[in-house]
């Protein structure tokens, strides 16, 4: 069965051979130090030019590591195009936020689009375009930042999560702001070609926000941002993950429209399929594992995992760069297998 179809056969319920197994990008960067390395890639070079950018992922790809192709790499595409500034790291370490674009909710006003004709969303722009072209039979994945974990990468924290308690309407503001120039990212991505948007939104977990603030702002934002991307073509696959135990607002959980969803490796199965018996769901071998362990004990990991009733497969968060290439490597043979078993 071929991977696209695969995907979609699971969507829909209908009959397959074995869970898919992806790495999306964006937070769940599918690339590791040791594939640079063999590669012989520069990160930096990657994160800013398309060409190279689809390169790396296309080899990620090639060298047996997922079922998909995604860009970019990171997280920080979304802030630095809000204002932050951002370090683009090397090939040991990923881009990070090193100083904030607001220092205060009320600068909300203040606040620029994005600018999707250059700079590095126009790379991201091109890879799609590129790998849709060189990879036409494989499932090309446009990665975004959720609108909460965007706003926490533009303005400190703290202030933002004490500001939805204290200033509702001023984060109301801007996370609308943020969530219409997400939209306008992810429906470029879509016209680029992207067969699955995958949103991130770490940031937005109901660990911290709890039952009835996720529902007002997670829920809210993210729904109305796979609205958005859903507008260009229904038909795009839409994967959210949010990070952290999930559990207390898994009920708040179901209201999101994505086609997946994606938890961390702490959030048991029995307690997501309490609330989504239908959905299907996507994850979560633990990262950790991967990173430290041996590829036996990754495959069976992933068997686990498909025991538990996973539909798809993937990393339970972003992967380590330090994660040795047999072990990424193993979460796919671990899913392959299990078309035998």
């Amino acid at each position: 069965m071929e991977n696209k179809e695969r995907i979609r056969s699971i969507l829909e319920r209908k009959k397959h051979d074995r869970p898919a197994c992806i790495c999306p990008g964006g937070m769940m960067n599918m690339v590791t130090t040791q594939l640079l390395t063999e590669g012989e890639f520069s990160f930096v070079e990657a994160h800013q030019d398309g060409a190279k950018m689809a390169q790396v992922a296309e080899y990620a790809y090639d060298r047996g590591c997922f079922e998909n192709v995604g860009v970019p790499f990171c997280m920080t595409v979304e802030a630095e195009q809000l204002g932050a500034k951002v370090d683009l790291g090397d090939n040991t370490k990923e881009p990070r936020v090193i100083e904030y674009g607001m220092k205060k909710l009320e600068e909300v006003d203040n606040l620029p689009e994005f600018d999707l004709e250059h700079g590095r969303i126009k790379a991201i722009l091109d890879a799609i375009r590129i790998m849709k072209k060189d990879k036409p039979d494989v499932p090309v994945v446009g990665n975004i930042t959720g609108p909460i974990s965007t706003a926490t990468s533009v303005i400190d924290p703290s202030p933002f999560y004490a500001g939805l308690r204290k200033k509702g309407e001023l984060c109301h503001k801007f996370l609308a702001h943020v969530t219409k120039e997400l939209v306008r990212f992810g429906q470029a991505m879509v016209k680029a070609g992207a067969d699955v948007i995958m949103i991130a939104d770490p940031s937005a977990t109901g660990e911290i926000l709890g039952p009835k603030f996720f529902e007002e702002f997670t829920v809210t934002y993210l729904n109305e941002l796979i609205d958005g991307v859903k507008a260009i073509n229904p038909e795009v696959v839409t994967i959210v993950h949010i990070c952290g135990q999930m559990t207390p607002v898994l009920e708040q959980t179901n209201h999101i429209k994505s086609d997946v969803l994606s938890f961390d490796a702490m959030v048991p199965l029995t307690e997501i399929r309490k609330y989504m018996k239908d959905r299907p769901i996507m994850g979560n071998v633990s990262t950790y594992a991967i990173e430290g362990q041996t590829p036996d004990k990754v495959k069976a990991l992933v068997h686990h995992c498909v025991e538990q009733g996973m539909d798809i497969i993937s990393p339970a968060c972003g992967l380590g760069m330090g994660s040795p290439l047999a072990n990424v490597q193993a979460v796919l043979l671990g899913t392959e297998e299990e078309a035998c078993r």
